[in-house]
């Protein structure tokens, strides 16, 4: 397996250093960039995996540039940054970010969290159980370019979560998926206390379904359980 490039996108130099030292460590190939003309440039240089960003950033500011970030297909993106509050977390889970964590951060979590994503991208395209193209309820769910097309070919690119979500309901027509089991599918992690990115995700994916006439609720919300896929998978 080709050792894996992360690109570290921060502004300030002991936490930009003490984060490409964190990674070398671990055997990572690791690029550094202190705004987004610097990370578009490494984009362009480099075959990137994984970008670990800052939110407050000199020019754009790391929600605007993990916009462009999301038209990478299989790039992984993790939030890390000083900016605690639910309103910032939820918004950047929201435009697309893999996973959110705060500083000071634990070197060893973010390794961890890091490596499983890594994982998750790198077998995106390996899935057996579905093939690239799946219909659903006039929908289509298409693999090779990770997007979700509506009955009308409006084309939505997905972020990895809502795609894993997506895949991993379209596998399992009519049963009850867990937080627990769709947390796992989308990041390779546990789910934690008061964890709101499944919901995030959920409400997400809704919203391309709504931009569509259509009575039906193709995700319902059992409560205390998880969530359903109602559709039909042709």
């Amino acid at each position: 397996m080709q050792t894996p490039n992360i690109l570290i996108v921060e502004d300030e130099v002991v936490t930009r250093t003490t984060l490409k030292s964190l990674f070398e460590a671990e055997g990572y190939n690791v690029y550094e960039a202190e705004n987004g003309e610097e990370m578009h440039h490494c984009f362009e240089a480099n075959g990137i995996d994984l970008v670990i960003m800052d939110i407050n950033l000199p020019g754009k500011n790391g929600l605007i540039l993990a916009r462009e970030v999301r038209n990478r297909k299989n790039v992984g993106l993790i939030f890390l940054t000083g900016r605690d509050n639910d309103v910032d977390r939820i918004l950047g889970l929201e435009i697309g970010a893999d996973d959110y964590l705060t500083k000071p951060f634990n070197p060893r979590e973010l390794t961890i969290r890091a490596r499983n994503l890594l994982s998750r991208t790198s077998n995106a395209g390996e899935d057996d159980d579905l093939p690239s193209k799946v219909k659903f309820n006039g929908w289509t769910l298409d693999g090779d370019s990770r997007s979700l097309i509506s009955p009308t070919g409006n084309e939505f690119r997905l972020p990895r979560s809502e795609f894993r979500a997506l895949h991993l309901f379209l596998s399992n027509p009519g049963k009850i998926l867990t937080r627990e089991q769709l947390i796992m599918e989308m990041t390779g992690r546990e789910l934690r206390p008061n964890d709101r990115t499944v919901d995030v995700t959920i409400r997400r994916i809704r919203k391309h379904f709504e931009s569509e006439p259509n009575d039906e609720e193709l995700i319902v919300t059992i409560h205390g359980e998880g969530y359903r896929f109602c559709g039909a998978v042709d």
